[in-house]
């Protein structure tokens, strides 16, 4: 991260370690507010996912996600605001961290400096902050920030979560807000109007996540027939069912690597999430989704089932992302629309399990040991094409290609530390371990 020692200078600000700094680069165009041991550590992390709503974030939602950076350095990312979070997430929740920075982008410009690049890279859990996603999508979108975050995601592996606008992009589709907010009434009576922007599939890339878009803000002001909108969107424009993730203020779905998505809310008082999917019952495509038309997809006033979860303090109640059917905890709902006029009543699940996820058998790989000193091995039941190792920033410094099933490689010439292997089969698929080098 820094040199290692008391103090650290750049640009005539003092970094004390445990202490909180900042500095601006005016020319890079990016602010930094420092908390914590400037000494970079790495530490073995779990993924994990938090859509926090909005409002104020929900504090044992956020431990939850703490915890899976064991210890390590913590990063939040946004285009507004200061320094909330650094005290917040170093001191006050009770989880011991290395090191919380903020970075707050000034211009797009900052997505491409090194400094930014080398932080995200060593983080070991990320944070984006709510703002306007308009920016980030303008800021991060097509340059090393969104590679890196993927980076984090789907390698590395670290946990990543977001709130507000944060939240809004960690969908595989997303409402990108470039020409501004859009409300329930406005999207339903046009859904091809200017303000419903809808990008899908080329910013961040969350597995669980996949033909998947969130909402925030859900109860201030009601959000459902804007949702509801985007996908009957994204069902006639990709001729492909989207689902639905939305977190109403002060509520957080946290997401394990499991696929299980457990919803914290500060109870007694009641708050909610939606898990909503296209009625996999009916013929399901939207009977009117054109332009300067009033949408109508009713489907017997059933065109989607929504599963809606009430927060609980511990996180109890729950929703499974693999067959998007199992929960505990929620109550079922019916929505449809007529004639640009939004309607929900009670409900019932859906009588077949549906899943956004191939059904294609899933293929074995197994890599060990786990800590290496010299040879790993990698086992797979269909032929290995290609293994590679990349390091913590990224970057490639090995490569395999073996040709088949079982295969073992010295990796006693690296440095002690974590590292990731990529790994090709013959069908293409590509999966990704990691492993640590003592």
């Amino acid at each position: 991260m820094y040199p290692s020692g008391k103090f650290f200078y750049i640009s005539a600000w003092v970094f004390i370690v445990f202490g909180l700094v900042s500095f601006e680069s005016k020319s890079q165009g990016y602010v930094s507010y420092f908390t914590g041991d400037t000494s970079d550590i790495q530490t073995s992390t779990q993924p994990g996912f938090v859509l926090m709503g909005g409002s104020t974030e929900n504090d044992e939602a956020m431990k939850w996600w703490l915890n899976k950076a064991n210890g390590g350095d913590v990063l939040v990312i946004r285009a507004s605001g200061s320094n909330g979070y650094n005290s917040y997430l170093f001191s006050e929740l009770g989880i011991t961290v290395n090191s919380v920075e903020t970075l707050v982008f000034q211009n797009r410009q900052a997505a491409f400096s090194p400094y930014v690049k080398k932080r995200l890279a060593e983080c070991e859990a990320l944070w984006i902050a709510g703002g306007d996603q308009s920016v980030y999508t303008n800021y991060w979108k097509n340059s090393p920030v969104d590679s890196l975050i993927n980076f984090l995601i789907n390698v590395k592996k670290v946990p990543v979560g977001g709130t507000s606008a944060g939240m809004a992009i960690l969908g595989e589709a997303y409402f990108d807000a470039k020409n501004g907010s859009v409300t329930s009434s406005e999207s339903l009576s046009n859904p091809f109007g200017s303000r419903v922007s809808i990008g899908r599939g080329d910013f961040l890339k969350i597995p669980l996540l996949e033909k998947t878009i969130t909402d925030t803000h859900f109860d201030n002001p009601d959000r459902r027939g804007r949702l509801f909108t985007f996908l009957a969107r994204l069902y006639s424009d990709s001729s492909e069912p989207y689902f639905g993730i939305a977190s109403e203020e002060k509520t957080a779905v946290c997401i394990d690597n499991q696929g299980v998505a457990r919803v914290f809310g500060n109870s007694p008082s009641t708050e909610f999430a939606y898990f909503i999917q296209v009625n996999c019952e009916n013929d399901s495509l939207p009977e009117n989704c054109n332009p300067n038309s009033q949408l109508t997809w009713k489907r017997n006033n059933a065109a989607l089932k929504v599963c809606k979860i009430p927060g609980t303090n511990a996180g109890t109640n729950f929703f499974d992302l693999t067959d998007w059917f199992t929960e505990s905890g929620g109550t079922w709902e019916n929505w449809f629309a007529n004639n640009g006029l939004f309607f929900s009543n009670a409900g019932f699940p859906p009588n077949c399990v549906t899943s956004q996820f191939s059904q294609d058998e899933a293929v074995l790989i197994e890599t060990y040991p786990n800590p290496v000193l010299d040879l790993i091995k990698v086992q797979s039941q269909e032929e290995i094409i290609e293994v590679r190792i990349l390091d913590q920033m990224g970057r490639v410094i090995q490569i395999n290609r073996p040709g088949q099933n079982l295969f073992e490689f010295s990796v006693n010439h690296l440095p002690k530390g974590f590292y990731f292997l990529e790994i090709r089969n013959i069908k293409e698929r590509i999966f990704n371990k990691k492993f640590q080098k003592i």
